[in-house]
């Protein structure tokens, strides 16, 4: 798209996220149901849009042009297709975040001041492979309030116009929902002019291989919520019992070693009296080990697994501190000291005691469905649900007061919280 026909765009987005940010929460919640219906009712549409993208897709990860990992992504089957539709009625089944009061104090005498939840702005989403990602986040956005401009892969293409249109189908005929809500782009150049629109893009949420993160960090002055790498680890201590060590390793494994919360490097203490045992256990699931990795950094996305031996708790936190992207972490013991001084001293933004590293996800959360999972310090952090995709802003309410009276001591605040 032109540089001056993507500004458009951009400057209609931006519209409509003012009138979706005063939206009645019936109407959104009517037109998230409108849009499960709609897939629902045309999920052969959709099938057949994807077997197209993966005809297309197969000779590429045969010539080493497309990793099998991305191909597992791109790939929507039954059961896919059933937890994004669900995925969408849970989320208007969620209360609204929207106009939440988050505190209201009062200053003085009738001088209040309140902190209300609301809509970011317009979003700029870009992704790869997945194509349930544009339900995941239309969604979010709808519910939250938020307008979104939607850039997919181009080895997902069918299938992401597919699902836009149906989307788009069901919001036309729903009463009083704004248009431009939703937009989709397709081209390399449109995530440039995405990129450099910060006076109408609010926030930028890549989703994708740290590559892809690193040219969108380095290209935008625009805050960028989202992770590069899923660099897992699972700790298994002195006391650990052996059968959750199995499962839970297995599971945060082979469950789908692609997603970027599958374990990537488990850590053993020299203490532990069953790593023969467990090793065999992983090796038996089809797992492969590598002792000597090339980097404590790999992200595998596959069934492999690399191991390292410790010689304490605090030399697995300082490991997990050093090498992890500050994702997920999980524990193995019996022991609920050690469990608790993990739990407190590791830095990602999920961090786990004997539950394997797939709990990570929005979805399993009980957001509803995510953006995205965020290893950022600020604003969000982990699956970003609903209350990421929103901020806040602070309402005063008084009757004619002025600072000059509390600076010449004529009033004095007293600060008394009424929520």
């Amino acid at each position: 798209m032109e540089e001056d026909k993507f500004i458009e765009l951009a400057r209609k987005a931006k519209a409509a996220s003012k009138k979706i940010a005063t939206l009645p929460v019936g109407v959104k919640n009517t037109a998230l149901l409108n849009i499960a219906k709609n897939l629902k009712d045309n999920k052969e549409k959709i099938f057949e849009a994807n077997k197209k993208d993966l005809e297309a897709a197969f000779p590429l990860v045969e010539s080493g042009k497309l990793s099998q990992s991305t191909f597992n992504r791109l790939k929507l089957d039954e059961n896919k297709m059933r937890d994004m539709i669900q995925g969408i009625i849970d989320i208007s089944n969620l209360e609204d975040p929207i106009g939440k009061v988050l505190l209201k104090r009062q200053l003085d005498e009738g001088l209040i001041l309140t902190k209300v939840s609301c809509p970011i702005g317009v979003l700029g989403i870009i992704f790869e492979a997945r194509p349930d990602v544009i339900s995941q986040i239309s969604a979010l956005a709808i519910k939250s309030s938020n307008a979104v401009i939607l850039k997919g892969g181009k080895e997902s293409v069918n299938t992401n116009t597919e699902i836009m249109n149906i989307i788009q189908e069901a919001l036309d005929n729903t009463r009083d929902f704004p248009k431009y809500v939703l937009t989709q782009v397709f081209t390399r150049d449109d995530v440039a002019n995405m990129l450099s629109q910060d006076k109408f893009i609010d926030l930028i949420i890549p989703r994708g291989g740290n590559s892809l993160v690193k040219f969108i960090k380095e290209n935008t002055k625009i805050p960028v919520l989202g992770h590069a790498d899923g660099i897992c680890h699972i700790f298994v201590d002195e006391s650990a019992d052996l059968e959750k060590a199995k499962k839970v390793i297995i599971d945060a494994k082979t469950q789908y070693p692609s997603a970027c919360n599958s374990v990537e490097t488990i850590l053993l203490h020299r203490d532990f009296k069953y790593e023969t045992e467990l090793l065999k256990a992983l090796e038996d699931a089809d797992i492969e080990l590598i002792a000597t990795p090339e980097s404590w950094h790999k992200e595998y996305s596959d069934k492999i697994l690399s191991y390292k031996f410790v010689s304490s708790l605090e030399e697995a936190i300082e490991h997990i501190n050093t090498y992890s992207s500050g994702h997920t972490e999980s524990i193995i013991t019996e022991n609920e000291k050690n469990a608790k001084i993990f739990m407190n001293a590791v830095d990602s933004a999920g961090v786990y005691h004997n539950v394997s590293t797939r709990f990570a996800d929005g979805f399993r959360y009980g957001f509803g469905a995510e953006v995205g999972i965020s290893t950022n310090k600020t604003h969000a952090r982990g699956p970003v649900g609903l209350e990421g995709l929103t901020i806040y802003k602070y309402n005063l309410e008084g009757n004619g007061d002025i600072v000059k009276d509390y600076v010449d001591g004529v009033k004095k605040f007293h600060h008394k919280d009424l929520v």
